[in-house]
């Protein structure tokens, strides 16, 4: 069985934590993705691993994560409409990314949001942000 085993991509768990929302109406939409063309979005990313959840859950993990880099965005979906609502291009609910890089005007690139799974477990502790 020993032998199975050699050469196999390294795997990693990860726990993502929400903090900071400021309800438990609606969903947590959640992205993680390793593809910098696809994010925040991964629409087009087939990799992209996607969760939505109730809102009153903080705590998600994902296990048997290939080691690499990779990136997390969170939408705080208060309506349940399957999107981050604006108004005039400023978000009307909540969001939150990896890292917690500073926003100034869209959201951030995938090399501010950027971490590495390189252990059998990792931790992400998101804040999320509201505007409006």
């Amino acid at each position: 069985m020993a032998s199975m085993l050699v050469g196999a991509a390294p795997i990693g768990r990860l726990d993502v934590a929400v903090d900071k929302l400021r309800s438990a109406k609606g969903l947590i939409r959640v992205c993680l993705t390793a593809d910098p063309a696809n994010f925040p979005a991964c629409v087009d990313d087939a990799d992209a691993i996607t969760r939505t959840v109730a809102a009153n859950t903080h705590m998600m993990r994902f296990d048997g994560l290939p080691h690499g880099n990779y990136a997390i965005a969170v939408i705080h979906d208060e309506n349940g409409n399957s999107k981050l609502d604006t108004l005039a291009g400023i978000p009307r609910e909540g969001f939150g990314f990896s890292q917690n890089p500073a926003i100034t005007f869209g959201p951030p690139r995938f090399a501010a949001a950027k971490f590495a799974v390189t252990s059998d477990a990792e931790i992400q502790r998101i804040r999320m942000r509201y505007i409006l």
